[in-house]
């Protein structure tokens, strides 16, 4: 299920249950990134910008070995992305369903969280990462143990964002021109590292 971002979210997680062995009945999740993460990012002058049409589209090497085994492992996937472009006005908001109606065709993405305000001061909302609200949203309405979920993201937003929802973070490492803020759990190379560390853990 794709979900656009249309209103603020309400911030509250969902109170966990138990069954008579002290486990939690909410599902676990993988929160992922989408560009640099799912999909390749253009890069230009050491920086990552998002496709603009399913042309530009491409899922990277190993993506889908790594969704399916994460599925396999019992975990809900949830894609989790900034969007601004939309907000901004240079990306129509059909280019942007289009790339997720494509994505969704080719991954087993449960739901997918977008914020599409446009930042740069222009815009305050509680979705943006490194906000975590679409995490948080996503947890209310997939019964989801935030505890139990990781967070796999390539830029510094990412991370920060994991960290403030609570789940365990997973840095992809391009080397990009940019500085991590929050230190991540793990570092990898690629999604399919990603998910042996998620699984191994």
């Amino acid at each position: 299920m794709t979900k656009l971002e249309g209103q603020r979210p309400n911030l509250t997680e969902p109170e966990a249950s138990a069954d008579g062995l002290g486990h939690s009945s909410l599902a676990k999740a993988v929160f992922l990134d989408r560009d640099g993460v799912i999909n390749r990012a253009l890069v230009r002058d050491g920086k990552p910008y998002p496709p603009t049409c399913v042309a530009e589209f491409e899922i990277l090497p190993g993506v889908e070995e790594a969704c399916a085994r994460l599925k396999a492992a019992g975990f809900l996937l949830v894609v989790a992305t900034n969007q601004p472009d939309v907000g901004r006005g240079t990306l129509p908001q059909a280019a942007l369903d289009a790339i997720h109606a494509e994505m969704g065709r080719l991954l087993p993405i449960d739901q997918v969280e977008v914020c599409i305000h446009a930042g740069q001061g222009k815009s305050d909302c509680d979705c943006r990462k490194p906000k975590p609200g679409m995490l948080l949203t996503a947890a209310r309405e997939l019964g989801i143990d935030l505890a139990r979920s990781w967070m796999v993201g390539d830029r510094w937003r990412d991370i920060d964002c994991g960290a403030a929802a609570g789940v365990k973070t997973v840095f992809m490492d391009y080397g990009y021109d940019e500085r991590l803020r929050a230190t991540p759990d793990f570092t990898v190379k690629n999604l399919l590292e990603a998910a042996v560390v998620i699984l191994g853990t």
